[in-house]
């Protein structure tokens, strides 16, 4: 293949953030290429990427409409399947130190059974984000967005569980659902399990995506590689992410069950297992 990782990145509107989530990805030895998937209204983005999109490593591809998380890096990702033998979704506000790519990629290669890794997340204080998760039901979701945190008492083991905040998040993990924001995943596990679905426009396509892989592979949490990410939960704080969220949850729910399945959360540590 001709490269060894390749990454994609959907800009919609992008401030200053974008500039450092390519940074990072650049500054690694490994053969690379990005593409940038821009579905802004405009290409005002375009001019302030200049500088990056002049390396030849960098594809930019303007869509003139937003599509979508999914259905934008799926135009990235039907071709990256035959470029190089992996590949990062990577959220634009996103950013981490030099040498985590190589991290995930030597891990990648001596362990052929895992195809897809999410790393350890941390806010840009340092604390740790808890994205490994459990597969959700209409409950988990419903008390996470609308119910007050003081009236949660009754149901915090529940919601602590189903973000495995009961768990060690400097131990390897095995989950079904790991978080869209950076997704480090064998291109080969794509070919088998599909790529995003397209009639999610976004939330949840991570979700959808890792549970398919993850009839073909581990789906794991890494934490000895770590990026930092700037967590906004927008769902939370406009009406109009929060209809998008609903209609996404809608299409996930159709697909997999409206009640958990038997698809359970593993409480082994792997890190005996995975030679660390």
């Amino acid at each position: 293949m001709e490269y060894d990782v390749t990454a994609s990145i959907v800009l919609y509107k992008n401030n200053e953030v974008v500039k450092a989530a390519i940074s990072s990805f650049l500054k690694t030895r490994k053969r690379i290429k990005l593409y940038l998937l821009d579905n802004s209204p405009d290409r005002i983005l375009e001019t302030d990427l200049a500088d990056f999109i002049a390396d030849p490593r960098i594809e930019y591809i303007y869509n003139g409409a937003n599509l979508g998380f999914g259905k934008a890096h799926n135009i990235a990702l039907r071709t990256v399947v035959d470029e190089a033998p992996y590949h990062i979704v990577l959220n634009p506000d996103v950013y981490f130190n030099e040498g985590q790519v190589e991290i995930l990629y030597d891990f990648m290669e001596k362990t052929p059974d895992v195809g897809q890794l999410l790393p350890k997340v941390l806010y840009p204080d340092g604390s740790v984000q808890h994205l490994c998760k459990l597969d959700p039901t209409p409950l988990d979701l419903f008390l996470r967005r609308f119910v007050p945190s003081f009236l949660l008492g009754p149901f915090r083991k529940r919601l602590d569980a189903f973000e495995y905040k009961d768990r060690d998040y400097n131990q390897i993990m095995e989950s079904t659902f790991l978080s869209g924001c950076f997704m480090f995943i064998r291109t080969a596990a794509l070919k088998k399990a599909g790529y995003f679905d397209d009639r999610i426009f976004m939330y949840f396509e991570d979700a959808d995506l890792t549970r398919r892989i993850a009839k073909y592979y581990k789906t794991l949490y890494f934490p000895h590689a770590v990026i930092y990410h700037h967590y906004a939960r927008g769902a939370h704080k406009s009406f109009k992410l929060m209809i998008i969220f609903m209609k996404s949850a809608f299409v996930y729910f159709s697909k997999w069950g409206w009640y958990r399945n038997g698809n359970k959360r593993s409480d082994r540590m792997l890190t005996a297992k995975m030679g660390r």
